[in-house]
């Protein structure tokens, strides 16, 4: 009939129809956006969603991603959406775009890093998992091939992922049918023999349960006594580690202890113990050691009357539940309050996790962004990821430049890099690239690495690569190589560019000058490979997680990127030994022994070159920066009238 709605459409708003009326509205107006671009429209991940009790903004990114790839289509979203969805969107694509199929356990890790580095709304994560949890419950439209594929994915990067956020059931649920997809025979098993023991154990668990029950009363504490079944695949790993088979596990079935407080929890723990004997080796403390993901119980195991019925038991408090439930909003979810419970039609994963106008959404919305922080921070640590115009993703150290990504998707592509863009737009050479960037790399036939490139990137195989094309067709480089690297051994130590850190600490060592941090001068520092701060920058000191005290320019443009910078700053400055520090500045034209004769003309007035650097600043020229120590004070003079005189400079100025 002409007044039908179209059938994807209908069934959606069967999906939806929980929703507000407006937030149903704005989830259908993506909707059709998005089927003008692709009419396989995500019903089965949108109903994943929906069970999640997602908010709508989700749903409408699932949809509308679908219809991004042009810059014309995200100003659309833009305007009809927000900015927000149009965000969340992007993030969405980007996560689908990563390949998962790694090939080993350190490919897995990668991905799943990669993932909250490409992200600043955790709801793209969530959506994505929604998506794989679709996948492999209808696994059975797929090919054998792809379902084994797709199981062997989930195990190794969407389960853990799950679990990362603390979402449980959703872990088990990708781990159970990942499980069936792999070793069917061992899964129908494992499936035959729970059911068969469920029935004999019925009884007994109801007994256990009315034992607690009486035992707590007279203690005072309210509890609820819930029996669980182990999901397949924890029985599975199980079996591996015992090597044994499941008809030969007597510990498939649990008790989970809902209280109401922490000190309930520790009573009902003694409580358990004083009725059965406790397992030695089989009691775990999370609450006051908790999981990294934020979960917090009680477990212990007991062996009951009967001398085959062991009995793992969990002991939480209700808060302590939604988190291990809920994972990532589940503390946020906990209703405050004597005997207050919150039912699974109340729970929303997402909703709290974004800006709304609900009375504490700000608040949510800044725990949701620090959690984030927090594990980027935890995951990344001094890894980038940057996209290939093709959507390819790689993997580079922090401070890496386009010359780095260039030789990385491969040499000649270095080789013969004449400009790049990052975003779209055309940046320098030695720019830093940032995370989630789009790289693109121009070539050009007449292009070549230059020995300025060397100072530009940060990754060994672009040095190298570099390195080795020049030592082949620059007959130049071996004199220029000597520019930065004087014969005296002291000057070679202080030239030592790609080892920033150790040439100060050589120089340190000899008792030329140190760093005082605070009050305090003999602490552990290091100096930070980004700015590289020799003897008189303005520097200011990071105290690090595990690596000591960083020690930067105040100039640093990367101090602005550290999270906790303001937090986690102390204060540092240099500490000479008392004689006299000078450092000047020179413009000079290129001359091979340059170095040598600034160098011998400090030398001439008893003073000893304790820093220096020259540094190619377009076609002959060279600027050079030094840092000399002084026999006298009143030679500062007559050492910069000295290599003014020098032929080769043009200027000199002290600093």
């Amino acid at each position: 009939m002409s007044g039908q709605m179209p059938e994807p459409e209908n069934a959606l708003t069967g999906i939806i129809h929980a929703y507000s009326p407006e937030d149903r509205e704005r989830i259908l107006e993506a909707f059709r956006l998005g089927r003008q671009k692709s009419i396989n429209s995500p019903l089965g991940t949108a109903a994943v969603l929906a069970e999640l009790k997602s908010d709508a903004d989700s749903l409408a990114a699932l949809f509308l991603r679908d219809y991004l790839g042009s810059a014309e289509a995200a100003e659309t979203i833009k305007d009809r959406f927000g900015k927000e969805i149009l965000c969340l969107a992007e993030e969405t694509a980007k996560i689908a775009a990563v390949s998962g199929m790694g090939k080993t356990v350190q490919d897995a890790d990668r991905i799943r890093r990669m993932f909250f580095a490409l992200v600043t709304d955790i709801r793209a994560i969530l959506i994505r998992l929604a998506e794989k949890l679709h996948t492999m419950r209808t696994a059975d439209t797929l090919s054998q091939e792809e379902r084994k594929a797709a199981a062997q994915e989930c195990l190794d990067i969407y389960a853990p992922l799950a679990d990362r956020l603390g979402i449980s059931w959703i872990k088990d649920e990708l781990e159970d049918i990942s499980l069936k997809e792999l070793n069917r025979d061992v899964y129908i098993q494992i499936k035959e023999i729970v059911a068969l023991k469920r029935g004999e154990r019925s009884a007994f668990l109801d007994t256990v349960r009315d034992r607690i029950n009486t035992e707590a009363a007279a203690a005072g504490i309210a509890v609820d006594v819930q029996s669980r079944a182990k999901h397949f695949y924890s029985i599975y790993r199980k079996m591996r580690k015992r090597s044994k088979g499941p008809g030969e596990l007597y510990d498939l079935f649990g008790l989970r202890l809902l209280c109401e407080t922490i000190d309930h929890c520790y009573t009902l723990l003694g409580l358990v113990h004083r009725l059965w004997k406790p397992l030695d080796g089989r009691f775990k403390d999370y609450i006051a050691m908790p999981k990294p993901n934020g979960y917090r119980s009680l477990h212990t195991a007991v062996q009951t009357d009967s001398e085959e019925t062991i009995l793992e038991i969990q002991i939480r408090t209700r808060e302590m539940h939604q988190t291990a439930e809920y994972g990532v909003a589940g503390h946020w979810l906990y209703k405050q309050g004597p005997g207050a419970r919150i039912s699974n039609a109340e729970v929303s994963i997402v909703d709290r996790l974004r800006s709304s106008a609900e009375n504490n959404a700000a608040e949510n919305s800044a725990a949701s962004r620090q959690f984030l922080e927090q594990i980027k921070r935890e995951l990344l640590k001094d890894s980038i990821y940057v996209f290939t115009p093709q959507g390819k993703v790689l993997e580079l150290p922090a401070g890496s430049t386009p010359l780095d990504f260039a030789f990385h998707i491969h040499t000649s592509v270095g080789q013969h890099c004449q400009m790049a863009k990052a975003g779209g737009i055309i940046v320098p050479l030695n720019a830093e690239l940032k995370n989630t960037q789009v790289v693109e790399i121009i070539t050009a036939a007449a292009a070549h690495p230059t020995a300025n490139w060397l100072r530009f990137v940060k990754t060994a195989k672009a040095r190298a690569k570099i390195r080795s094309w020049l030592q082949e067709y620059d007959a130049n480089f071996a004199k220029k190589e000597e520019i930065p690297k004087p014969k005296t051994e002291l000057s070679a130590e202080v030239q030592n560019e790609e080892k920033p850190e150790e040439r100060h600490q050589l120089v340190q060592q000899r008792g030329i000058f140190k760093v005082k941090v605070e009050d305090e001068k003999n602490m552990l520092f290091r100096f930070a490979r980004c700015c590289n701060p020799i003897l008189g920058d303005p520097i200011t000191g990071y105290v690090s997680r595990g690596r000591g005290i960083i020690i930067h320019r105040e100039s640093c443009k990367n101090l602005a990127h550290i999270p906790d910078f303001h937090e986690r700053r102390i204060e540092a400055q240099w500490e000479t030994t008392g004689v006299p520090v000078k450092r000047f500045r020179v413009e000079a034209k290129y001359r091979e022994s340059l170095f040598s004769e600034i160098e011998g003309a400090v030398r001439k007035y008893q003073g000893h070159l304790i820093e220096g650097r020259l540094e190619e600043t377009g076609t002959n020229r060279l600027t050079g920066y030094f840092t000399m120590q002084l026999e006298n004070r009143d030679d500062a003079q007559k050492i910069l009238r000295q290599i003014r005189g020098i032929p080769a400079v043009s200027s000199i100025q002290g600093m």
